[in-house]
């Protein structure tokens, strides 16, 4: 049986930033790359997403409490 983690209905939309948007991110909160939680390219639900170290993701949770919540994520090789 053939399972895709990205379509779970547990796993958040996760989305790669365009540099634009990276750059934005980095202003509004006045932070570096380094300073941003990190991802594996590695993990399951971005591995489709043709992504290289460096690039910026946006993850997009459902919340009961706040209606929708807003991560962003480093991807890093391993």
């Amino acid at each position: 049986m053939n399972f895709e983690v990205k379509d779970h209905t547990l796993v958040p939309k996760h989305t790669k930033l365009s540099e634009v948007e990276a750059k934005e991110v980095l202003l509004k909160y006045n932070i570096t790359k380094n300073q941003l939680p990190r991802i594996s390219i590695k993990d399951p639900a971005i591995k489709d997403m043709k992504l290289k170290k460096g690039d910026i993701v946006k993850i997009e949770r459902k919340s009961e409490t706040a209606g929708k919540t807003i991560f962003y994520r480093v991807v890093i090789v391993g």
